[in-house]
C-alpha cells in the first residue's frame, strides 16, 4: 500500500445563515445568476435559465421564474426558504404554479420534513408525465479554510425522472441527424459572434434545433428574443416571440405603434398574432439561395446578430412600460350596431 506525505482536508457541513443572511435578500438573487441557476439544472437534469426574479402572481411573488431550454422554454418556477419546510412555503408554491401555468415546480429549502417530501411524492404519483415536483435540500460544504461549495440534493422527483433524464441526454447526444448537426453549427458560431461583439443580447449554449430564444434583459418572461434558421425555408430570421400571460393584448398594443417601431427599425415587420397558440411573434426575415452552405453564413450570422441588437434596442424600452390593462378589444357587435342606427 502507498501512502502520501500531503495532508487531507475534511470535509465540513457548513450553516447555510453563513453564505445566505436572507432567503429574498441573499439566496434567491444567488441562485438566479446564470451560472448558479445551471448548477441546480445539472442536479437534476434540466438546463434551466432564469427570467425573472420575485416574479408577481396575483398579491405574491414567487421567488424565481425560469425557462427548461431544453424542452422549448417551458416555464418553472421555484420557491426557496433556507429552514425546515412548512406549510406555508408549499402552499405559496401551487399557488405560483397554477398563476404561472408552470409544468416544472421546484421547492428548495435547508431540510424536508417526511410530510412534506411525502406530498411531493404523492403530488408526482397522481400527475401526469408533464408536470414534474421537485424537492432540493441545499447544503454548504467546505474544506479547511477553502471557499464554501453548494450542494443540491434530490429528495423527491418524479418516478424514474433521473434515470430517463439521464437516457434522453445519451440519446439527443448520439442521435443528431445531419440537420441537427448544422444547426449546432450554426448556432455555435453565432454564440462565438455574440461574444466577441458583447452586445446587448448574451449568448446561448446552441442546441439541434431551428430556433432560439433569447432574454430580452428585462424582468418580464412573457417577452424573448427569437431566431430562426430555417433549412426547410432557406431563410433565417429575427423577430420577438411573446408568450405566457395575455399575450394577444400585449401583442395588440405593440402593434398601434407599429407604424413608429418599423420606422426605428429601418424594416417592414411580419405580425403574426396566431390567434390559435398560445404566443404570438413579430419579425423579420432574410432568404438565402442555400442556408446549408457554409459560405452563406458570415452574411446570415451578420444579419441575425444586427436584428437581434435591434430588436432589443427598440422593443425592451416599450415593454417596459407596457400594461395589458390598457388594451381594450374591438366589440364584434359594435359595426352591427352603428349599422342599424345608420
Amino acid at each position: 500500500m502507498t501512502s502520501t506525505s500531503e495532508p487531507m482536508g475534511r470535509l465540513e457541513r457548513v450553516d447555510l445563515r453563513e453564505a445566505w443572511e436572507t432567503e429574498d435578500g441573499d439566496f434567491t438573487p444567488w441562485l438566479a445568476e446564470e451560472e448558479n441557476i445551471a448548477l441546480l439544472g445539472d442536479a437534476i437534469g434540466m438546463e434551466l435559465e432564469t427570467v425573472e426574479q420575485e416574479k408577481q402572481v396575483g398579491p405574491f411573488r414567487a421567488d424565481i421564474l425560469c425557462i427548461d431550454t431544453a424542452t422549448e422554454n417551458q416555464l418553472v418556477v421555484i420557491e426557496n426558504q433556507l429552514n425546515r419546510t412548512d406549510h406555508r412555503h408549499l402552499g405559496q408554491l401551487m399557488t405560483y404554479a397554477s398563476g404561472l401555468k408552470c409544468r416544472t415546480i421546484i421547492w428548495i429549502a435547508g431540510q424536508f420534513t417526511d410530510e412534506h417530501r411525502a406530498a411531493l411524492d404523492w403530488l408526482n404519483e397522481i400527475t401526469d408525465e408533464e408536470v414534474r415536483f421537485f424537492g432540493i435540500e441545499v447544503e454548504l460544504w467546505r474544506i479547511g479554510d477553502s471557499s464554501l461549495a453548494p450542494k443540491f440534493n434530490i429528495v423527491s422527483d418524479p418516478n424514474d425522472w433521473t434515470k430517463s433524464a439521464s437516457i434522453e441526454r445519451r440519446n439527443l447526444a448520439s442521435n443528431y441527424s445531419p440537420t441537427g448537426l448544422l444547426q449546432l453549427e450554426f448556432w455555435g458560431a453565432l454564440q462565438e459572434l455574440m461574444q466577441e461583439r458583447q452586445g446587448n443580447v448574451n449568448p446561448r449554449k446552441p442546441r439541434a434545433q431551428h430556433w432560439m430564444t433569447f432574454s430580452l434583459g428585462i424582468d418580464n418572461s412573457q417577452f424573448m428574443l427569437l431566431a430562426n434558421y430555417s433549412v426547410q425555408k432557406n431563410l433565417v430570421a429575427a423577430g420577438l416571440q411573446i408568450q405566457g400571460i395575455d399575450p394577444e393584448a400585449h401583442f395588440a398594443l405593440l402593434r398601434e405603434d407599429s407604424e413608429e417601431i418599423e420606422q426605428e427599425l429601418g424594416l417592414s415587420l411580419e405580425w403574426d398574432e396566431r390567434p390559435t397558440a398560445k404566443y404570438c411573434i413579430v419579425d423579420t426575415y432574410l432568404k438565402s439561395d442555400d442556408v446549408r452552405n457554409q459560405n452563406n453564413w458570415p452574411e446570415l450570422l451578420e444579419w441575425m446578430y444586427e436584428k437581434l441588437e435591434d430588436f432589443h434596442r427598440v422593443f425592451a424600452p416599450r415593454i417596459k412600460t407596457l400594461d395589458a390593462s390598457d388594451y381594450i378589444p374591438d366589440d364584434p357587435n359594435l359595426g352591427d350596431t352603428e349599422d342599424e342606427l345608420v
